[in-house]
Formats: C-alpha cells, structure tokens, sequence
C-alpha cells in the first residue's frame, strides 16, 4: 500500500513530494528529475452533497500543488513535468460540474492541468497515494460546490517565491548605443497548454513557433539581434512576454499569431498595433480571446497600475505610440511587397495585452488566418514563409532608418 501526502490550505493546496517523506524512497530509476508519464484519469461526481472528484495516476511521483481562481471559475493542478501522451480530456471527463479539460506543457520543466467549472466549487480534499512497490503514484482530489463569495475567499494563486514572477523593481534601461544593431524580440503565440487556432490536425502555437524560427534567421543575417519568447512548445504568461522583452532591453516587440474566425472569411497579414479601444468589433474580438487563453491556462491577472505609475506610463506611449503605428505602417508595406497581398484592412489597433509595453514599439502580426484554406496552405509552405519574413525584415529596415532620421526630434 502506497503511502498517503496531503497538505491542504485555504484556498490553494501546495504538496512538493518530499514533504512527507524522504525522496530517497521512490525506486532508483524513478528519481524526481524523471519525467512521470501520465497513465489513467477521470473526473466523476460522488452522488454525496455534490461533490466531484479528479483521479489521476502517473507513472512516479512528482511534486505538485492545486489551487482555485475565479473569473471565470477553474482548478489549476501544477506538476514537475508530465508526459501527456494517451491523455483524452473528453474520455476523462464524466462529469457536469468541469466544462472543460486542458493540460500540457507550462513553463521549462513543469507541466500543467486547467479543469475550467461549471459553476463556483472549492477544494474539499486532495492528496497523492505513492506505491512503495510500483513508484506509480495516484493524485486525488475533490471538489465541493460552493457560492461564488465562498470560493472567492478560498481562491488565489498561491505565493511560492519558486513559482512567482520577482518582485517590481525600478530600473532605467541604457538607451542602446550608437551604431549597435537593433534588439528584437519575437513572440510566438500561444504555446504548451494553450495550443491557439486549430484546424486540420494544425495549431497556431505549433505554425507560429515554426514561422518564428524563420523570422528570426533571416532578421539575424541582416544584422538584427533576435531573441525569443519561447523557443519550444511551453506556456508563457503574457506578463511574462512582456517582462521579456524589458529584460532583454529589447528595441522591438514582434508578437506573431494566426488566428481563426467562427464566420465570414478572413485572408491575409494584419498588423495591430495598442488601442484602449479596439479599431472594430472583429479586433475586440480577437484581443478578448487572445487574453482570455491566458486567464484559462490558470493565471490571475487581476493586478492594476497605481495612479503614478499610469502617468508615467502614460508619458512614456505619448513617445512610443507614433514609433509603433510608423513600425505597423512599414511592416505592411514591406508584406506586400514581398507576398503580393496582405488583408483588406491590413492596419488595425485592438487592447491586446502583449503589446501594453509602455517604452518599447509594439506591433502584433496576425501573419493569416488557419480558417481560410489558402492561408493555412501559405502557413506550411516553406518558400511562402521565406517571402513573408522578407517582408518583415524589410519594413523594419525601412522604419529604423525612418525612426533615426526623426530621433533628434522627439522626447528626451
């Protein structure tokens, strides 16, 4: 019989194997670096004052925690990494209380479960079971139903100083120095358990990383200096994009995507640039869903400015928010050149989060659409891919040498 770990606390439960016991008692070959595999899982309800129950079993024990948040309502289960393989979210769900399974890849060595519920439920139970003999581990946990006030007070994300963004700080960020080649930051959508836009057995997360790699080869070979988001099929916040792009003192932010739309047709690149009001209804749209895949993989996002600070990054976009519009104007222009057509509207503005850097020129690049056949057919064509980061590299060329000729005259 395996052993039993549980540590519950309100509103968040944070079990790290090891706790409870030594780790030295898992087999050799099973070590706590090992990646487990997932094996079996179900969600089930109990029949007994509306209760729910999630089992999962894996091929070893790993650390874990589990919390609850809110807005919408959801369970967030943490694993040092787990191989997903043979996991069917549909067949494990058998129960009306969670509308929707997601899990994958979270951050570098970590994976993660999203149960999103029907309706406000908090943690009643949760534990993890450890064969002595096998290795094989058994996470279980259960779900009561509550009232939204009850699981606002037990909801949140736990604070782990090994989890949690660092603190703010304030640092001023040297101007790049003359002469120096630009900084790039490239953006990948989506990623790990957020796979974006899907069609056909294709997803945006997987084409995006894929035209990213392009983009960042031929922007090196013209001189750029090019960093990346992400350079695998992991999860990151969009803070932590973001964050990124400040750390890496980056001089341009390139967010890519390639969305779907549920009607009418879309074709072609847009380029978006920062609006507190979206430029039309399909742009809100597009800003809301882009946001709303970060608050379904588990992150709270419910931080705000204080009242300084948004004068101060209110300043810094009076500066920024022309250089940006200029870099969308250029990147346009440049697409066109190269693939012969962009959309019909190619030049749009929408609230997405991504491109909220204050001091940094901003733009994000939906390079198609996986709904419409013929740009998804683009989005796997090697030469086509080729062309269109031609394009890029040669609007941001012609806006950095615009940009140097208009420096003398702005803010400093």
């Amino acid at each position: 019989m395996g052993r039993f770990f549980r540590i519950i606390a309100a509103g968040a439960v944070l079990a790290l194997l090891g706790g409870g016991a030594p780790a030295q008692e898992l087999a050799p070959d099973r070590a706590l670096g090992g990646q487990a595999r997932f094996l079996a899982g179900s969600v089930t309800e109990t029949g007994w004052r509306k209760r729910t129950e999630l089992t999962l079993s894996l091929s070893q024990g790993v650390p874990w925690r589990a919390f609850t948040l809110i807005d919408p309502p959801r369970l967030v289960i943490d694993f040092r990494e787990v191989d997903w393989t043979g996991a069917e979210p549909a067949a494990m769900d058998r129960s009306e209380a969670v509308e929707d399974l997601r899990m994958g890849p979270f951050r570098s060595g970590w994976s993660r479960l999203v149960a999103e519920l029907a309706g406000p439920m908090i943690l009643d139970r949760a534990g993890m079971a450890v064969s002595e003999e096998t290795g094989e581990a058994e996470l279980a946990l259960r779900l009561a139903t509550s009232s939204a006030e009850v699981m606002a007070a037990h909801s949140g994300l736990p604070r782990d100083p090994r989890w949690d963004l660092p603190e703010p700080k304030v640092k001023a960020t040297p101007r790049r120095a003359e002469g120096a080649p630009l900084r790039i930051v490239l953006d990948p959508g989506h990623g790990g358990i957020d796979p974006g836009a899907q069609r056909d057995g294709h997803n945006e997360a997987d084409l995006m990383l894929t035209f990213a790699r392009d983009l960042r080869d031929v922007l090196r070979r013209a001189g750029y200096e090019v960093l990346m988001t992400r350079d695998a099929d992991v999860f990151v916040s969009l803070e932590g994009r973001v964050a990124l792009a400040h750390d890496a003192r980056a001089d341009l932010f390139i967010s890519l995507h390639a969305d779907a739309i549920e009607q009418g047709v879309a074709h072609g690149a847009t380029v978006y640039t920062l609006a507190d009001e979206a430029s039309d209804a399909a742009s809100a749209a597009l800003a809301e869903r882009h946001d709303r895949d970060d608050i379904l993989a588990g992150l709270d996002l419910s931080g705000s400015d204080d009242r300084v600070a948004n004068v101060l990054l209110d300043l810094a976009r009076l500066d920024n928010a022309p250089r940006g519009k200029a870099l969308a104007g250029q990147l346009v222009a440049g697409i066109r050149n190269a693939v012969g057509q962009v959309h019909k509207r190619p030049q749009r503005q929408a609230g997405f989060s991504v491109l909220k850097a204050a001091d940094i020129p901003s733009v994000l690049i939906e390079v198609g659409f996986l709904s419409t056949e013929e740009d998804l057919r683009h989005l796997q064509d090697r030469a086509w891919r080729a062309a269109m980061a031609a394009g890029i590299r040669d609007g941001i060329l012609a806006w950095a040498l615009e940009d140097e000729a208009l420096a003398r005259l702005r803010r400093h």
